[in-house]
């Protein structure tokens, strides 16, 4: 394997010229950051930004894409919804009644239970929305990928560091448009923040923390006690997919899933994707050098009920080495760092001039702080529409631009993610050797970095 280079957003949106004595007289009043703003977004649309290169094939704006949905009941349907405007050909799902709805809206798609099949069968399928438990993401995106089609995957990307750098490869093998399901990438003001951070509006920055109110689910508990029978309309067998073997039982699905190490990826896994992805896209943050863990309960079974997760960042060209916390559970940073009370979920970048705080999942409403120090930068909510985030999906996947939550970046940011959880498991610092995916210091990390696979499941 090899290291993820540097993500860099290129271009930058708004470029200003500062000394290192006098950088807030250099930035740009209100009127004057929205005009560098709409120039580059201007300059981005007729340049395609990022532009794909997957498609000799691609579709014309006008023509439908032919789509595939790989877990079409929970946060699939809602998938499949922002999907509508094209050729829904095919519905997956191993629980017909949680799918339900999804099967009887579109009768004429084709009806599956197993991925495999449907990428196997059906050969005039464009693309693929992958919204599965985060345990068969790989294989079903994975699968996909080599197959040459478009896909559209939840977050977390992956349920193991490994994977995460399998799909990495694997996307830019295939040359197809990707997006993982980080809506927040889309936003408006997501955008404008990392605008703002790459301007130099809060200068550098060094320190960031980060949190959520999850878990919402039960953890840090034990397997259930008995066996009830497995409900008629679900292949239980198919739903494990690449886990090991277990009786069925409710405390596992839907949704309670995440708190279950073998099928989800905790609280951070399901939410730092979206917590920390402006930072990334601000910050070209890519591996760590190291990683620590702290945390409340869990087991081999489940995830803890609180955890903090402590980052490390080298530096990156010009920008400084920071620092990274990461608090779930009942656990926050400090309140007075913003000076108020703390939204459930939200991202704090402490910056040389500044900080910026994000004050929801997405990072789409955020200010900066002091208030009163930047009046002319102050976000307003009606200069902040939301994107779509499908839409910008589909026309990269007929060939029009690249989105911002590719593989190539999705993946660094979910390996990333997903090693705080390795940290967490093994109880002890990990120094990371990012080019040989190994921790250096714990080779009993090596066995959470990526796990064993059921026959028939391997990627």
């Amino acid at each position: 394997s090899r290291s993820p280079p540097t993500y860099r957003l290129q271009p930058v949106v708004v470029q200003l010229i500062v000394t290192e004595s006098n950088r807030m007289s250099c930035l740009p009043n209100r009127r004057q950051f929205l005009q560098h703003s709409t120039t580059a977004a201007a300059a981005l649309a007729r340049t395609g930004f990022w532009t794909s290169r997957a498609a000799a094939e691609s579709k014309s704006p006008q023509e439908k894409l032919n789509i595939a949905i790989i877990g079409a009941g929970g946060q699939g349907a809602s998938n499949l919804k922002n999907v509508s405007s094209e050729n829904i050909v095919a519905l997956c799902d191993v629980d017909g009644q949680r799918a339900r709805e999804a099967l009887q809206n579109y009768p004429k798609a084709a009806k599956y239970q197993d991925f495999r099949k449907v990428l196997d069968e059906r050969k005039d399928i464009d693309a693929v929305v992958i919204s599965t438990p985060d345990h068969t993401h790989a294989a079903a995106t994975l699968m996909a990928l080599r197959l040459g089609k478009h896909v559209y995957c939840e977050k977390p990307l992956t349920h193991s560091v490994f994977e995460a750098r399998q799909v990495r490869k694997a996307a830019a093998e295939a040359k197809v448009a990707t997006q993982m399901g980080t809506q927040g990438s889309s936003h408006a003001g997501l955008r404008r923040a990392v605008s703002l951070i790459k301007s130099g509006a809060i200068g550098h920055v060094s320190e960031i923390h980060a949190w959520s109110d999850r878990p919402i689910w039960p953890q840090a508990i034990s397997r259930p006690e008995g066996r009830p029978a497995v409900p008629a309309d679900l292949d239980w067998d198919l739903w494990l997919g690449p886990a090991p073997v277990r009786p069925y039982h409710s405390a596992y699905l839907p949704f309670v899933w995440r708190g279950w190490w073998d099928f989800g990826t905790g609280a951070l896994g399901d939410m730092a994707c979206h917590i920390l992805n402006m930072a990334f896209l601000a910050l070209d943050l890519g591996a760590p050098t190291s990683v620590a863990a702290e945390s409340g309960g869990g087991n081999d079974e489940t995830a803890p009920v609180w955890s903090i997760i402590r980052y490390e960042f080298p530096s990156r060209g010009a920008l400084p080495p920071l620092a990274l916390s990461w608090y779930d559970g009942e656990k926050k940073p400090p309140k007075d760092l913003v000076g108020e009370a703390l939204s459930p979920n939200g991202l704090l970048l402490v910056g040389e001039l500044g900080s910026l705080y994000a004050m929801d999942d997405f990072g789409s409403s955020f200010k900066l702080l002091p208030v009163e120090k930047f009046t002319e930068l102050q976000p307003k909510p009606e200069e902040m529409p939301e994107i779509l985030h499908h839409r910008e999906w589909i026309a990269a996947c007929k060939g029009n631009g690249k989105t911002w939550a590719n593989f190539d970046f999705a993946a660094t940011l979910t390996e990333t993610v997903l090693l705080g959880n390795v940290a967490l498991r093994v109880g002890k610092k990990l120094l990371w050797d990012s080019a040989n995916l190994r921790a250096t210091n714990c080779p009993q990390a090596d066995g959470l970095l990526r796990r064993e696979y059921r026959t028939g499941w391997t990627l």
